[in-house]
């Protein structure tokens, strides 16, 4: 089944939804982006699965980084009754009045999707850092 307009753009609010739940350390709403077995995995934190799991690391992120997810350049595509996607990754390191604000990392994020009871959600999600 081909991917609607509307598809693409609820998985693109997703994103979205993603980055500002795991910048303000919404560890709950964090996961709820990802299918209750669903997976986080990046070379420098680990690998996180399923829900509790994943709460705790959304919780403690925003605690040990002031930060900002940036991601862009987003293809999503179909993969029969679900979706894969990529897209960049920029994560500044916030500053203050003495330290501007600078780059943390780049990346790319290689998602699997799935169209769930309460929408779209990431099945897997693997981030690799350029560095």
């Amino acid at each position: 089944m081909a991917l609607s307009t509307e598809d693409k753009l609820a998985i693109q609010d997703l994103y979205a939804r993603y980055n500002h739940a795991i910048d303000f350390g919404k560890g709950d709403v964090w996961a709820a982006t990802f299918t209750p077995d669903g997976t986080f995995s990046s070379l420098g934190a680990g690998t996180f699965t399923g829900t509790e799991q994943l709460t705790g690391f959304g919780n403690g992120f925003a605690t040990r980084i002031k930060g900002r997810h940036w991601t862009n350049n987003l293809v999503i595509e179909d993969a029969g009754d679900g979706a894969k996607g990529t897209c960049y990754l920029a994560l500044l390191l916030l500053g203050g009045p003495e330290k501007g604000t600078s780059f943390l990392t780049t990346g790319i994020y290689n998602d699997e999707l799935v169209r769930t009871d309460g929408g779209w959600r990431f099945k897997s999600r693997a981030v690799t850092p350029d560095a």
